[in-house]
C-alpha cells in the first residue's frame, strides 16, 4: 500500500534537506532569535534560543574535531534526557560525526560491548557512575581515547582520559580561533547517505544490535511529518522520552525541521508535575505512561467515594457519547450538549488540566496502546494519536492525525513510505525512513532485508481503508496445547485498562494447555488501597501477597475474561512480590516488556501454575 501524497508534501520530500545539520542550521538561519529549548535550573524554567544552541554547539562540535574526531567516526553519549543531551548530540552532528547512543542505565558489560562494537572515539558521560562503567572495561574499548565529564569534575586517576565538558568547550574555541572554517569544512563533506546515528536496541532478547540510520532517514522523518500537517511553529513539547531511544531523537528531527520549542527533562516522575507549569501543545509517551495517568486518576475518584465518585462516572460516560460521536466527525446537540457542557467544566476540563489545560493532543508509540484506554482519554477531551515504527525505520512511519484518526489503530502511512502484508500477516515497510542495515552483522541484515528491499519489521498487522492495525509482535504470539493462537499484547493492555492498580501483566501459555499471567501492581496506586483495606503500615511485599489483594486481582481478572474467547482467558495468576524495572533489566529504557528475560526469570513460578 502506498499513502497519496499531495503537492505540497511531494514538495517537502523531494527538497528536504541533505543531512541533520543544514536542518538545525537553516533553522537557526530562519528562527534565529525563538525560543528552541526550555529546561529546569532549580525550581524555575530557563530559555535558549536557537541562535544560543548553535554557538554553544559549534564550539563544542570543534572540541571533537580537535580530539581528532573523524566524519562517520562515532561519538557515545551516555546520559538521561536532558538539554545537555541535545547540546552534545548536536556537537557531534556538527562534526560530522555520529552518534552512538547509550542508555544510562546500562550494564557495565554491556556499555563494553556498544563502545567495542561501534569503536566509538569520545564519549559524553553524564557522571560518575557513567565514567566508572567505561573505567572497569577500558582495556576491552581500545578505540575510546576520551571521554567528557558532563556533571562534576574528573578524577586525578584517570589523567586526561577524563575531561570535563567546560575543558572541551575551551579546546574548541581555541581551535576555531586557529581555523575559523573547521565546521563549515566538515559540514561540507556529509552526504544524505553518511551515518548519523547508530542506535543500539535496548533489545527484549540477546545483545543489543546497532541499528544505522544515515542522515537522510531524518531528514525524510522531518519532511514527512511536517509534510502531513500535524504541528506548527507554535507548537511546544514536552519532551521526557529517552533520547538514547528513536522514538526521542525523531522528535528532535521533527522541531529542527518545523521549529516548535521543546521544554526538556527526563525525570519520568515528573511528567505531570512539569506539564502542569509548562503547559504543553503536545507530548509523546509510552503506553506506560497513560496507564499510569488513568490509573492515579480512577484510583483517587474510587477513594474519594460518595456523590464525587458518583460525578466522575457520571461526566465520563457523557463524555464517553461525545467521544463516539466526535469519532464519526459530528459534534453533541441538544440535551447531551448541555450535558457536556456541565461534565466538562466540573470533571472533564479538572482532567486537562492536569496536563497543563492546552494539549491538542498526545502521542503514543513504543508498545500497543490499549483502545479502550485510548478511548477513556477521548472522552476527557484528550486525543491520543497512536503511531508505530521501529529503531529500523527511524521511529515514525504510521500516524493518526488529529482530523483522520481512528483509535485502536496506528494510523495512516506516512508520505513516500510503502507497506504491505505478508501471506502470514507480517507487517513489510519500504522507503526513505529504513535503516541501511545492522551495524557489522551483514547476514542478519539479509534475513530483515530481502532482495527487493522490503523490511521485515516482525510485526503482524492488518489494513482497515488507509488505517493500519496491529496485531502483535510475530515472535510473541503463541499457540496453546489445544492449537489456538493467543495474541498477548492484547490482552496484557486490556488488563491494564481494567485494572487501575496493575503496573505490569505477562500473558504466558504456549504450548501449555491453558493460559495464565504474572502480575506486578503499581507501587503507588496499591498504598492507597491498602490504606483504606486495612493493610496500613505493611511493606509493599506485605501487600501484594496478601489474601485481599489476591481478591482484588481475581475481581478484574473476572472482569477481563468475560471479553475474551474461552482459549485465552486466564486461569491462574500470580502476584510478583516487586515491580518489574528497568534497573533490574525486566523492562527496556522505553518502557517495553523483556518477556523472555520475565518469563526465565520466574519460570518456576510459571510452572508450578502448571503443576
Amino acid at each position: 500500500m502506498k499513502p497519496v501524497a499531495d503537492g505540497p508534501q511531494l514538495a517537502l520530500l523531494s527538497n528536504r534537506k541533505e543531512h541533520l545539520a543544514q536542518m538545525f542550521l537553516d533553522r537557526v538561519a530562519a528562527t534565529p532569535n525563538r525560543e528552541a529549548f526550555r529546561y529546569p535550573a532549580g525550581s524555575e524554567w530557563k530559555s535558549v534560543t536557537w541562535q544560543q544552541t548553535e554557538e554553544l554547539v559549534r564550539r563544542r562540535a570543534a572540541g571533537l574535531i580537535a580530539l581528532g574526531v573523524e566524519p562517520e567516526q562515532r561519538v557515545g553519549v551516555a546520559a538521561s534526557t536532558r538539554l545537555d543531551w541535545v547540546q552534545c548530540y548536536l556537537s557531534a552532528v556538527l562534526a560530522a560525526a555520529a552518534t552512538t547512543t547509550i542508555y544510562p542505565t546500562t550494564m557495565a558489560a554491556d556499555v563494553s560491548y556498544i563502545v567495542a562494537d561501534a569503536e566509538v572515539q569520545v564519549v559524553f558521560a553524564e557522571d560518575a557512575s557513567q565514567v566508572d562503567k567505561l573505567r572497569q572495561h577500558k582495556s576491552d574499548t581500545p578505540s575510546l581515547h576520551k571521554v567528557v565529564l558532563i556533571d562534576g569534575e574528573p578524577e586525578e586517576r584517570d589523567g586526561d582520559w577524563v575531561i570535563s565538558l567546560a575543558t572541551l568547550d575551551e579546546l574548541g574555541a581555541k581551535h576555531l580561533d586557529e581555523n575559523p572554517a573547521a565546521i563549515d569544512e566538515r559540514l561540507a563533506q556529509i552526504r544524505p547517505e553518511h551515518l548519523c546515528t547508530l542506535v543500539y536496541t535496548s533489545g527484549t532478547t540477546g545483545r543489543p544490535k546497532g541499528v544505522r540510520l544515515p542522515h537522510s532517514v531524518w531528514t525524510y522523518e522531518g519532511a514527512a511529518v511536517e509534510g502531513i500537517r500535524v504541528l506548527s511553529p507554535d507548537d511546544l513539547q514536552l519532551l521526557w522520552l529517552p533520547l538514547s531511544h528513536v522514538f526521542g531523537q525523531v522528535l528532535l528531527a521533527v522541531q529542527f525541521q518545523i521549529g516548535f520549542a521543546t521544554a526538556i527533562d527526563g525525570r519520568v516522575d515528573k511528567i505531570v508535575e512539569n506539564a502542569a507549569v509548562v503547559q504543553p501543545t503536545f507530548m509523546a509517551a509510552a503506553p506506560r505512561v497513560f496507564e499510569k495517568a488513568h490509573g492515579r486518576i480512577v484510583t483517587m475518584m474510587e477513594a474519594e467515594g460518595g456523590v464525587k465518585a458518583k460525578l466522575f462516572h457520571w461526566a465520563f460516560g457523557i463524555g464517553t457519547q461525545v467521544s463516539k460521536l466526535r469519532q464519526q466527525g459530528k459534534e453533541p446537540s441538544g440535551v447531551l450538549a448541555a450535558q457536556y457542557t456541565v461534565a466538562d467544566k466540573l470533571v472533564l476540563s479538572k482532567i486537562r488540566a492536569r496536563f497543563g489545560g492546552r494539549i491538542r493532543f498526545f502521542v503514543s508509540g513504543s508498545a500497543a496502546l490499549d483502545k479502550q484506554l485510548a478511548e477513556w482519554f477521548h472522552a476527557a477531551g484528550l486525543l491520543i494519536l497512536e503511531g508505530y515504527g521501529l529503531s529500523e525505520t527511524a521511529a515514525g512511519s504510521t500516524l493518526n492525525r488529529p482530523d483522520q484518526y481512528r483509535l485502536g489503530s496506528v494510523g495512516p502511512i506516512f508520505p513516500a513510505s510503502e507497506f504491505k502484508i505478508a501471506e502470514d500477516g507480517e507487517i513489510l515497510i519500504k522507503g526513505p525512513g529504513v535503516m541501511s542495515g545492522y551495524h557489522n552483522l551483514p547476514e542478519q541484515t539479509a534475513e530483515v532485508i530481502d532482495a527487493d528491499g522490503w523490511f521485515h519489521t516482525g510485526d503482524i498487522g492488518h489494513f482497515e481503508d488507509e488505517f493500519l492495525f496491529i496485531t502483535d509482535r510475530k515472535k510473541d504470539l503463541f499457540k496453546t496445547s489445544g492449537g489456538k493462537y493467543v495474541a498477548p499484547q492484547v490482552i496484557e493492555g486490556r488488563f491494564k485498562m481494567i485494572c487501575p492498580y496493575a503496573s505490569q501483566f505477562l500473558v504466558h501459555g504456549n504450548q501449555r494447555n491453558f493460559v495464565s499471567a504474572l502480575v506486578t501492581l503499581d507501587p503507588d496506586a496499591i498504598q492507597g488501597w491498602a490504606e483504606q483495606s486495612g493493610l496500613g503500615g505493611k511493606s509493599y511485599a506485605e501487600i501484594v501477597t496478601s489474601d485481599e489483594a489476591q481478591k482484588l486481582v481475581q475481581g478484574y481478572v473476572d472482569e477481563l475474561n468475560a471479553g475474551l474467547n474461552r482459549w485465552e482467558t486466564i486461569k491462574k495468576f500470580t502476584i510478583l512480590d516487586r515491580d518489574l524495572t528497568v534497573e533490574s533489566g525486566e523492562m527496556t529504557p522505553s518502557l517495553k516488556l523483556k518477556r523472555k528475560h520475565v518469563e526465565t526469570t520466574y519460570g518456576d513460578l510459571l510452572d508450578k501454575m502448571y503443576d
